[in-house]
């Protein structure tokens, strides 16, 4: 059965494309690395989301790449909406990490205007912090 207030996925939030893909080894996933990022990290602040990056200790794993985590509070809403936050940010990270060519931890922290806004602006937002953080981990 179709819910007719159900949102046209496919045209919300495209697939991901060939070869992009978000594997268990690019996620942070420890509680103990998310505090590591936001105690000793920076920053970087956009309009929608905020970034906490840093760069991962040498020698911390032989096969060293980005890993992106995603913190979605309960301020956000309810969990439907904090879900839905999730699944488009996964898919604009999923897209866009290639961007990312050092090794570095990165903590996503989204605002509620995530929730409405095109999908296309989530994608290039979340490009341009990428982007933003390789020229700075660059400069270091």
């Amino acid at each position: 059965m179709v819910n007719a207030d159900a949102p046209n996925r496919s045209a919300e939030e495209p697939a991901a494309r060939e070869g992009a893909t978000f594997p268990r080894a690019a996620r942070l996933l420890k509680h103990a690395d998310f505090d590591r990022v936001y105690k000793q990290g920076r920053r970087h602040f956009s309009s929608h989301i905020t970034v906490f990056y840093l760069r991962q200790a040498e020698g911390s794993s032989p096969e060293q790449c980005a890993r992106v985590g995603f913190t979605v509070g309960k301020v956000l809403g309810g969990a439907v909406d904090r879900n839905r936050i999730k699944r488009r940010l996964r898919d604009a990270v999923r897209q866009r990490r290639s961007l990312l060519k050092s090794a570095v931890d990165v903590v996503i922290n989204p605002k509620k205007s995530v929730l409405k806004m095109e999908f296309a602006g989530l994608l290039d937002e979340v490009g341009r912090a990428f982007e933003t953080i390789a020229r700075k981990l660059v400069e270091k």
